[in-house]
């Protein structure tokens, strides 16, 4: 699904983020990509969407290089990114609005996509149907993020990609969310792939952990989405160990290429 073949990428005036940074992640994977701020997790983010392009290296998603913004890719960003002037309606059917103007260009919309009307089958999926004529500034946080989710899927996605998406809900509604994309993802056959500076969601979304913190390191976690696996032994000894590989981390150097001994 995703191929990061010896990328390198970095801001102007500052050190490379990412040098010689490689990364492969297989079809129907849920990823959470962990580390410390100013590690790099967003930009990785916004480079598999094409928002940024890397100075060296290939990005490849289903064999293609990436060179723009790819039309089955969904991003939903920590903001939300809804119209205010719009309702929960409005909001959940603007992708669709877009594609529809675009038709089957092959850049905004995919080759032979075909329109269907589901939006008002993902605002019953998602609970939003009684609120639906309401605007943004009328619901509640978690109301605002299942909107971003329903005008995602309504685009019928193959590869989810979420920037701290329940960062600012409180506990119960973001578990509620994080239980809710979870089985999204596995009915919809997606890959996810979820940004987090906590450990605890990273564990509780991603079967595969990448800790960007230098070096990069991945850690499995198989039993993500079973029942009872907060309370599991294994759910705590991850989330020990990933606490002592961040609080260790040692000076920040560029992901992909590890600090050399003397």
């Amino acid at each position: 699904m995703i191929n990061i073949n010896s990328l390198t990428f970095g801001y102007p005036q500052t050190t490379p983020i990412f040098q010689n940074f490689n990364w492969t992640v297989q079809r129907g994977e849920t990823w959470a990509i962990l580390g410390s701020s100013g590690c790099g997790k967003t930009t990785l983010l916004y480079l598999l969407a094409g928002l940024r392009l890397p100075a060296k290296g290939v990005i490849e998603i289903d064999g293609e290089r990436l060179t723009r913004p790819r039309p089955r890719s969904g991003l939903i960003l920590q903001d939300y990114g809804l119209l205010p002037w719009a309702t929960v309606r409005e909001n959940a059917g603007l992708g669709l609005e877009v594609r529809n103007f675009y038709g089957q260009d092959g850049k905004h919309t995919p080759k032979n996509f075909q329109p269907e009307n589901n939006v008002e089958y993902w605002l019953n999926e998602l609970g939003l149907h009684e609120i639906a004529d309401k605007f943004p500034a009328q619901i509640s946080g978690g109301q605002r993020q299942r909107t971003a989710i329903a005008r995602t899927l309504a685009l019928s996605p193959d590869l989810l990609l979420m920037d701290e998406p329940f960062s600012s809900l409180d506990a119960i509604t973001r578990e509620d969310l994080q239980k809710l994309t979870l089985s999204l993802v596995k009915e919809q056959n997606l890959t996810l792939v979820i940004v987090t500076h906590a450990i605890d969601e990273a564990i509780s979304m991603g079967s595969k952990i990448l800790l960007l913190d230098s070096p990069q390191r991945i850690f499995e976690n198989p039993q993500v989405g079973q029942a009872n696996h907060r309370s599991s032994q294994e759910y705590h000894r991850l989330s020990n160990l990933l606490w002592e590989e961040m609080r260790h981390d040692p000076s920040p150097t560029p992901a992909g290429r590890e600090e050399s001994t003397p």
